[in-house]
């Protein structure tokens, strides 16, 4: 209570109209006491533990010391001092105690999930807020580890699960801007079926090509191609440039062979996480600084969801996802890498494209029509010229009409696909391309109507 009264200028009794003798919740860095403020709202008010820079600045040197004495004698190809994760860590600890940062991480990740009803972020209140004390929305709600409170509100465990899982790959794959320490105490399942995010301290962010190498990596393990895919592991710095790829691509394969194969559901980052480090004593392989944020966090929340329910597989959801943010294709760079998935030596692959629809709409949100005008807009712009020549090369490719393969596909969409939609989506398409774009579509249809006018005759 000095703490906050020093911090805020006030006593207790004069900002809050009640709070709680005793903490409700207590950690490593501080307490959280429940309080209502004159105005009604009720609040989490955390309050810093006393002397705690200098107590953590004496803590990590110690275990930098250690990292820079110990580090060498380690059987692990880090491929840098231990020291640098440490001090990945110790910025993120000492930003963590600074509770105004904490504020703002509270702000941005709110307004990067503000469209997403699933998910809630505490309001802060910054007039009783400082670098010590953080006022907050009260979150009403039970740990995603309090199975029995869930359980008797009747709340339904995998939906709690896929919002956390869905969020977590919006947060990496997204907006770049992702919670470092999703620990149970921190994510709460709420009473109406939305899941709550508390304690922003420890965030970290990732540039834009990093992102886009992550989905890069995701579509080369879709392909189960080791090869770019092992680029992909020189670009996120878990491989130096000079390494040779050569005797990397094999134990790649032996890793993930079977994650994406007959075992599928089988695949989770635990066991890679495990099949990697023990890829890393034999092979130069390093753990970025930054990596080892997100694989904590990756782990973790996976660990919560097997906690929820046993049986949890993490590609149930994170396929559909993966398979959504191709199919709808926003970005030029999310359509070139459809174009990676869908092209293979040149050749369309029909069976890749059939999976993609098959695991989209597993998901009941999917809706094929808004994704499939997306498609037509990119499809007549000049952008889309090259995939429009090769779609009509691979519906008659090998010198015969793929019939069979577009009946598959017509059968997995027609349930979506009515003749006034299907208009609608069209013209839209129209209004959003030019008529000299569209001019284009006339030579390959042509071919292709010549093409089948010849199939009928014979």
């Amino acid at each position: 209570m000095a703490i906050l009264e020093n911090e805020l200028g006030y006593s207790p009794e004069e900002i809050y109209s009640r709070i709680s003798p005793e903490p409700v919740a207590a950690a490593s860095l501080g307490q959280v006491y429940r309080a209502r403020l004159y105005s009604g709202e009720e609040v989490a008010v955390k309050i810093q533990r006393p002397q705690l820079l200098p107590i953590l600045t004496c803590d990590l040197f110690i275990m930098r010391f250690a990292a820079r004495r110990l580090g060498p004698l380690l059987p692990l190809n880090l491929g840098h001092d231990l020291s640098i994760i440490v001090d990945e860590f110790g910025t993120k600890l000492f930003e963590e105690i600074d509770y105004l940062n904490e504020g703002r991480n509270a702000e941005l990740f709110a307004a990067n999930f503000q469209n997403d009803p699933a998910v809630k972020v505490p309001e802060i209140y910054w007039r009783y807020s400082s670098g010590k004390v953080l006022t907050l929305e009260w979150i009403e709600g039970f740990k995603l580890t309090d199975i029995g409170s869930i359980q008797a509100t009747s709340l339904d465990t995998d939906t709690l699960i896929e919002i956390c899982v869905t969020t977590s790959l919006q947060q990496l794959l997204e907006y770049g801007f992702f919670h470092a320490d999703p620990h149970p105490g921190n994510l709460f399942a709420m009473t109406d079926g939305r899941m709550a995010y508390i304690d922003f301290g420890m965030m970290d962010q990732l540039n834009q090509d990093t992102k886009e190498t992550l989905v890069d990596a995701v579509v080369h393990l879709i392909n189960q191609d080791y090869v770019n895919l092992a680029a992909d592991f020189v670009k996120l710095g878990f491989l130096t440039p000079d390494t040779n790829l050569e005797p990397i691509i094999p134990a790649l394969e032996a890793v993930l062979g079977e994650a994406l194969g007959a075992k599928v559901r089988d695949f989770n980052f635990k066991t890679i996480t495990d099949r990697f480090s023990e890829l890393m004593y034999e092979y130069p392989f390093r753990v970025p600084a930054k990596f080892a944020l997100i694989i904590r966090s990756l782990v973790t929340q996976e660990g919560v969801a097997l906690s929820l329910n046993p049986d949890f597989k993490i590609v149930d959801i994170a396929y559909p996802y993966v398979a959504r943010r191709l199919l709808k294709g926003e970005t030029p760079s999310l359509r070139r890498r459809l174009l990676e998935v869908l092209f293979k030596d040149g050749k369309f692959q029909w069976q890749r494209l059939e999976n993609l629809l098959q695991i989209a709409r597993s998901d009941e949100g999917f809706d094929l029509l808004p994704t499939a005008s997306l498609g037509l807009q990119f499809l007549m712009s000049q952008e889309g010229r090259y995939i429009r020549e090769r779609l009509i090369l691979a519906i008659t490719e090998d010198d015969r009409l793929h019939t069979e393969e577009v009946q598959k596909l017509w059968e997995l969409v027609k349930d979506d696909v009515t003749p006034t939609k299907v208009l609608g989506v069209a013209w839209n398409a129209i209004l959003q391309s030019s008529v000299e774009r569209a001019a284009d579509w006339l030579p390959p249809v042509s071919a292709l109507s010549a093409s089948l006018q010849s199939t009928k005759r014979v």
